[in-house]
């Protein structure tokens, strides 16, 4: 088994260092973080900020308080909770994804929003540049076409004859076709008949993956989303069951039986959002935070799924893998 390698480089570092005499803090301060997660606050993301801020010296108790709220896919409750967020006095807001983001942003424009995981900052409206925010908002922005071209290569290369892909992804997510685009014109290119379904709920996923066999589809790529995360074991075994190939963008959907996994670290992006938190508790403005972007992604393999289907992997992807379930 290989470890896991990921590291994240700032676009403009040095625009993070503010000048030394914005760095004292009021004495018996103690910050109030507002973190809206898509997921289950139980996940890594929740923990791994968490424990960066404990690296980072914050107690909590003593010089820092959580008010974490779970969203279970509800988009539609950003609002509210936003709203709850700013009268709970929060010093700052970390939230993941484009949506969130969004409404984050409609309910506050003077609150620091760290965001983690938006595919189109910039295209979204959120910040005005990636090295130049100008606004409330800044923190880890994701690559979401590129990786999903290189999940559908992945495909291509592991299964013989592969012709055609279903995709799942998340109307309801904010620039969802911006990812998109770059998977549907990569698989022209390679000759593969894109099969998309659009889903919203849990529901929705059940009754796609039941239809799939009438579609003839032979593998699944799974863009990246809070609803998908939501329930990535629900949907990885439920996957695996159906004997369908399938890969993902987090480590923790093949270690519940997908077949891959490619992305890049979700829990490194989370524990960097610390550090930004941090930077702007010290007196940093997010306008002058340079917005982050992932540079090195990981390859995670279940051997044991691979085996279930018979499918041998060639060494040209094994090579890849940065970690291997056997």
């Amino acid at each position: 088994m290989n470890n896991r390698r990921s590291v994240l480089i700032a676009l403009g570092a040095g625009a993070l260092t503010a000048p030394l005499s914005s760095f004292a803090q009021p004495q018996g301060k103690v910050w109030c973080v507002g973190f809206l997660s898509q997921q289950r606050l139980e996940s890594f993301n929740y923990g791994a900020f968490q424990q960066a801020m404990r690296e980072l010296g914050y107690v909590e108790g003593k010089n820092v308080r959580y008010e974490a709220r779970y969203m279970a896919g509800k988009f539609e409750r950003v609002p509210e909770v936003a709203a709850e967020l700013l009268r709970l006095n929060a010093d700052a807001i970390v939230v993941g994804g484009g949506a969130p983001t969004l409404g984050a942003k409609a309910a506050t424009r003077t609150v620091p929003i760290v965001m983690v995981g938006v595919a189109d900052p910039v295209g979204a409206g959120l910040v005005a540049s990636l090295a130049r925010p100008g606004g409330n908002v800044t923190g880890i922005s994701s690559i979401s076409g590129e990786t999903g071209v290189k999940r559908l290569d992945l495909l291509i290369s592991a299964i013989p004859n592969l012709s055609r892909v279903a995709v799942f992804f998340n109307p309801a997510n904010v620039g969802y076709e911006i990812p998109l685009r770059p998977i549907q014109a990569a698989a022209k290119k390679a000759g593969v008949h894109l099969v998309p379904f659009g889903v919203r709920t849990w529901e929705e996923i059940e009754k796609s993956l039941s239809v799939m066999g009438t579609q003839r589809v032979q593998a699944l790529l799974i863009m990246s989303g809070g609803l998908f995360g939501t329930y990535r074991r629900q949907l990885a075994e439920l996957a695996a069951t159906r004997r369908l190939p399938s890969i993902y963008e987090a480590e923790p959907y093949a270690e519940f039986g997908g077949l891959m996994s490619y992305g890049y670290s979700v829990a490194e992006s989370f524990r960097r959002a610390a550090v930004f938190v941090d930077k702007i508790f010290k007196g940093a403005k997010p306008a002058d935070l340079p917005v982050e972007q992932p540079t090195t992604f990981d390859l995670v393999i279940n051997m044991k799924t691979a085996s279930a289907l018979g499918i041998k992997f060639p060494n040209a992807i094994l090579v890849q893998a940065t970690k291997v379930i056997e």
